[in-house]
C-alpha cells in the first residue's frame, strides 16, 4: 500500500519544533504495513465448463485456434484486401484506440494520490499603509515595508487502509477493459466486412439467376404467343405466362437495392466515401469455406476478447468495493512547509530567514448522511452486475459456438440437397419446354416446372449465403483473428 499525497498551499501558523526523522520513518513504515490490508473477499463465479461441444466432430483435435488471418481461408483476394483495409482504416477501431488513450490517462490520474505533492512558492510584496492618528501624538505618516519569501509545501496522505491503491488497481483494470474492447471491435469489424461482402455476392448471384430465369420465361412466353396465334393456346395461358415474366422483372429492383446498400455499408467499414467505392464481387460458388475445428470449451475463456473484457470489468469492480470499504476508516495526512522569508531581498537566503512547519492530521468520518454506506452498496451492486455479466458472457460464448457449429453443418448439408433439387428442377423444366415445342404437354405443367426451377435456384443462393454467414459466425464465436499474447504484451508496456 502506498501513501497518498495531497497538495496543501498553506503552512500552519503553529511552528513544529519536533525533528522530522520520526515522521519520515512513519511514512515509510505505514505503506509496508498497509499492504496487508488490501484484498477483500471476491464473489464465487460458479461456472460450469463442458468437456466438449455437443456439435463438434468426435475426431476434432482438442487444441485448435483459428488463425489470425482466418479470412484468407475463403480464398477471395478481394475479401482479403477489404479485410486489410478495415484493419487499418475502420473508424470504430480508431474510436476504440482513442478510448485506450483515455483509460491510460485515467490510470495516471488515479495513481497521482499515491505520490507526494510538492509545490514551490515565491512572492514579493511592497506594502504601504494609510496614515493614522492617535490621541496623544497627532497624525503619523504611512508605514511602508517590503516582504520577500520563497518556500516549498508538501502534503502526503497515508493510504493505510488501501483506498487509493484499490482505486489505482480499478483504473488499471479499466485500461485493460479498453484494450479488450478494442479487440472486440476489431473482431466484430472483420466479421461484419466478411458478412457484408457475402451479402453483395449473394445479391449478384440472385440477379444472375433472375435474369437467366427471366430470359427463359420470355422464351416460353414467345412460344405460347405463337401457339395462341395458331389457335392451340388460350388467352389464359398467355396471361399466366405474362404474370410469371412480370414477377421475375419485379424481383430485380429489391436485389439492386440490397446490392447497392451493402456496397455503401462496406465503404463505411473501410472508411471510404460510398460514391468513390466499388466492389467487383463475383459469386458465392467461388468462395471456399475454411475447415474450422472448435477445440475445447475451456480454451474459449482465454481466446475470446469479450470474455476477457468481462473478466477485467469484474476485477475492476472488486477493487472498487475495496476502495469504498476503505473510505470508512480514518485518513492520516502529513503536511510540511519550509522556506525563507525576509524584508530584504539580499537577506532572503540568510540563516535567520529560514523557517519550517510540520503538521499531522487524522480525519474520521462519524456521520455523513449514510453517504459512505450508500457508496459501498453501490460498488457491491456494480460488482454483482459485472459478475453476472461475466457468467453470461461465458455461457453465451459456449452457445455461440454450438449454434455456429450446428448451423454450418446443417446448412452445408442443405446446400448439397438443394443443389440436387435445382438439378432435378432444371431437367424437368428442359423436358417440359421440349415437350411444349412438340405439343405433347399442357401449359400448366410447363408453368409449374418454371416456378419450381426459379424457386429452387433462388433458395440455393440463399442457402449458400447462410452457410457462409455461419462460417464467419463460427470464426467470431471462437475468437478468430485475435492474438491474446499481443494484447498482454501491450498491457505490460
Amino acid at each position: 500500500m502506498y501513501s497518498e499525497v495531497k497538495t496543501s498551499s498553506r503552512a500552519t501558523s503553529r511552528r513544529c519544533k519536533r525533528p522530522i526523522a520520526p515522521l519520515l520513518a512513519l511514512a515509510l513504515l505505514v505503506p509496508a504495513l498497509s499492504g496487508c490490508i488490501l484484498g477483500s473477499e471476491h464473489p464465487a463465479l460458479d461456472l460450469t465448463i463442458p468437456a466438449r461441444y455437443r456439435e463438434a466432430s468426435p475426431v476434432a483435435p482438442d487444441s485448435a485456434v483459428p488463425s489470425l488471418d482466418w479470412w484468407r481461408g475463403f480464398r477471395s483476394s478481394e475479401l482479403t484486401s477489404l479485410m486489410e483495409a478495415a484493419q487499418t482504416a475502420n473508424l470504430d477501431i480508431a474510436v476504440a484506440y482513442a478510448q485506450i488513450i483515455q483509460a491510460d490517462a485515467q490510470v495516471g490520474i488515479a495513481g497521482s494520490p499515491l505520490l507526494p505533492s510538492i509545490t514551490g512558492t515565491a512572492s514579493a510584496e511592497r506594502v504601504r499603509s494609510a496614515a493614522s492618528s492617535s490621541s496623544g501624538s497627532g497624525t503619523t505618516g504611512p508605514l511602508q515595508y517590503s516582504q520577500f519569501s520563497a518556500g516549498l509545501t508538501a502534503s502526503y496522505m497515508l493510504d493505510f487502509w488501501g483506498k487509493n491503491r484499490a482505486t489505482l488497481y480499478a483504473s488499471e483494470e479499466n485500461a485493460t477493459v479498453a484494450r479488450y474492447n478494442r479487440d472486440v471491435v476489431t473482431l466484430t469489424t472483420a466479421v461484419t466486412v466478411a458478412n457484408t461482402y457475402f451479402q453483395i455476392l449473394a445479391a449478384q448471384d440472385q440477379l444472375r439467376v433472375i435474369r437467366r430465369n427471366l430470359t427463359a420465361a420470355e422464351r416460353i412466353l414467345d412460344l405460347i404467343k405463337k401457339q395462341f396465334a395458331g389457335g392451340t393456346a388460350s388467352q389464359l395461358d398467355v396471361s399466366q405466362q405474362e404474370a410469371l415474366v412480370a414477377t421475375q422483372r419485379a424481383a430485380i429492383p429489391p436485389l439492386e437495392v440490397t446490392l447497392h446498400q451493402n456496397t455503401a455499408a462496406l465503404a463505411v467499414l473501410v472508411a471510404r466515401a460510398p460514391a468513390d467505392f466499388k466492389v467487383s464481387g463475383g459469386t458465392t460458388t467461388r468462395i471456399a469455406v475454411p475447415r474450422v475445428t472448435p477445440g475445447l470449451p475451456s480454451q474459449l475463456l482465454y481466446q475470446r476478447p469479450d470474455i476477457r473484457q468481462a473478466e477485467a470489468q469484474l476485477a475492476s469492480s472488486n477493487f472498487s468495493v475495496e476502495a469504498a470499504r476503505a473510505a470508512f476508516f480514518p485518513q492520516i495526512q502529513l503536511t510540511a512547509q519550509t522556506g525563507s522569508q525576509s524584508a530584504a531581498l539580499a537577506a532572503l537566503f540568510g540563516p535567520g530567514a529560514w523557517y519550517y512547519t510540520l503538521a499531522a492530521s487524522l480525519t474520521q468520518p462519524i456521520f455523513d448522511g449514510f453517504l459512505l454506506e450508500s457508496q459501498l452498496k453501490q460498488a457491491k451492486g456494480v460488482q454483482l452486475q459485472y459478475l453476472q455479466a461475466y457468467r453470461k458472457a461465458v455461457l453465451s460464448a459456449f452457445a455461440d459456438v454450438e449454434k455456429a457449429l450446428v448451423a454450418l453443418h446443417q446448412y452445408a448439408l442443405q446446400e448439397r440437397l438443394q443443389a440436387q433439387v435445382v438439378s432435378a428442377s432444371r431437367k424437368a423444366f428442359d423436358v417440359a419446354e421440349t415437350q411444349l415445342h412438340g405439343g405433347t404437354v399442357n401449359l400448366v405443367t410447363v408453368l409449374q416446372a418454371q416456378q419450381t426451377l426459379f424457386t429452387a435456384e433462388n433458395n440455393l443462393v440463399q442457402v449458400r449465403l447462410t452457410k457462409l454467414l455461419a462460417a464467419s459466425s463460427l470464426f467470431q464465436a471462437l475468437g478468430g483473428g485475435w492474438n491474446p499474447e499481443r494484447t498482454a504484451s501491450v498491457q505490460q508496456h
